[in-house]
């Protein structure tokens, strides 16, 4: 593929992408002349959350739900579930233990990607004598919907009764498990500063032909509040040090306690704890953009085209979900989850005399537990729900403390 150079946004340096097809360079100017209307009828500016929503959700134009490829070696970037089963199984097996608590239930994906997850989840959870009563997967884009079913219905066909879809979040109380791997790095943050001992928010503007940073005295309600409670880490800051907050949290875990009766929520991201989260030297924050494997920091680069995440504040998680109601049951590294669910026999199992798969099956699991890799970026976080707080996944290494 032909490649050209684009500037990276805020470096003055040139990045190297792939360059557009006919239907991206399409695409990408329907979403500016979007996202210019967008910014004009709130006035001229736009917080910096809503402007990422837009990007990432819009209809039919967002990231997330304008039908591009996303996961996998031809999309922007490589999931756990993809880089290998073993992931998947040993949270299955963390999903039976908290079935057999309950004694049944259901299991709710929130955001299940191209459905490698819930496949190899069911396939799993059906070997161990522990399918749930059904397994619902929420998932807003109508593409990545298809794309869930066809996955489902290729490799589980006789299990594809059992699977319902959902736009939003069940209404009434159900029993069982709630699963969301890598969903709350998509949720769209806040950008703020500390400029000369003052707070400051992003708000977007447009100028010329695309997007413009204008930094202003905080105006989204609530924001002040939340940005006082981080002042504990604010004096050890160079100044113009900026970040991210989440502020759909809160409220997201408020609806999720309200869906469930009883049950477990398990997330899996790669975040820190908030005295991690907020170092002086992480001094311009965690907001990263994929495209095509390419990583840069330009949110304004390819609206549309490109991925938009920040890291997870999982102290920020504690706190949200202990307000709504939830007992904090566990929060560890990737790695020690998957060893703590059953790994190393996994990989005991493999046999040697069959040196493709089993190389394959060790150079994934490499991926997902090595520190230099996902093992100790990503974490996962338990909560519970009017049930006991002790999960497998949680034993050898439990880091709450550390939040």
């Amino acid at each position: 593929m032909l490649r050209g150079a684009v500037r990276h946004f805020g470096e003055g340096r040139l990045l190297d992408l792939p360059r557009l097809s006919v239907d991206e360079t399409a695409l990408l100017h329907e979403m500016r002349s979007h996202l210019a209307a967008q910014i004009d009828a709130a006035g001229g500016r736009l917080p910096f959350d809503r402007y990422m929503d837009v990007a990432l959700y819009a209809p039919g134009l967002g990231y997330y739900v304008n039908g591009r490829q996303k996961f996998g070696e031809r999309g922007d970037f490589t999931t756990a579930p993809e880089i290998s089963p073993v992931f998947s199984q040993c949270l299955a097996s963390q999903v039976a233990e908290c079935m057999a608590s309950l004694g049944g239930g259901s299991v709710l994906e929130v955001g299940a990607g191209s459905g490698r997850m819930a496949a190899d989840m069911l396939a799993e959870l059906e070997r161990l004598g522990s399918l749930p009563d059904t397994y619902l997967i929420l998932e807003l884009s109508a593409n990545l919907r298809s794309l869930q079913q066809q996955t489902l219905g290729a490799e589980l066909p006789g299990l594809l009764p059992r699977v319902q879809w959902l736009s939003q979040l069940p209404s009434s109380g159900f029993t069982g498990v709630v699963v969301g791997n890598e969903l709350l790095d998509a949720m769209p943050v806040h950008r703020f500063r500390r400029h000369r001992g003052h707070w400051q928010e992003l708000a977007v503007a447009w100028s010329g032909d695309g997007p413009a940073d204008i930094w202003q005295e905080p105006f989204s309600p609530g924001l002040d509040a939340v940005l006082d409670r981080l002042g504990v880490y604010a004096a050890a800051w160079p100044d113009d040090y900026s970040s991210e907050i989440n502020m759909r949290l809160q409220p997201w875990l408020e609806a999720v306690a309200a869906s469930l009766q009883r049950g477990y929520v398990l997330l899996i991201d790669y975040g820190y704890s908030a005295r991690e989260y907020y170092h002086h030297e992480r001094s311009q924050g965690t907001l990263i953009c994929h495209f095509r494997h390419r990583a840069h920091a330009d949110p304004y680069l390819l609206p549309g085209l490109q991925d938009m995440t920040a890291n997870v504040d999982f102290t920020a998680v504690a706190q949200a979900g202990q307000s709504a109601g939830f007992d904090l049951a566990g929060y560890t590294t990737q790695a020690h989850f998957l060893i703590d669910n059953g790994l190393e026999r996994r990989v005991a199992a493999s046999d040697p005399a069959d040196p493709g798969r089993h190389l394959a099956l060790v150079q994934g699991i490499k991926r997902l537990i090595l520190p230099s890799e996902m093992g100790e970026r990503f974490k996962v976080m338990a909560l519970a729900l009017d049930m006991p707080a002790t999960l497998t996944g949680f034993v050898s290494r439990d880091l709450r403390d550390r939040l």
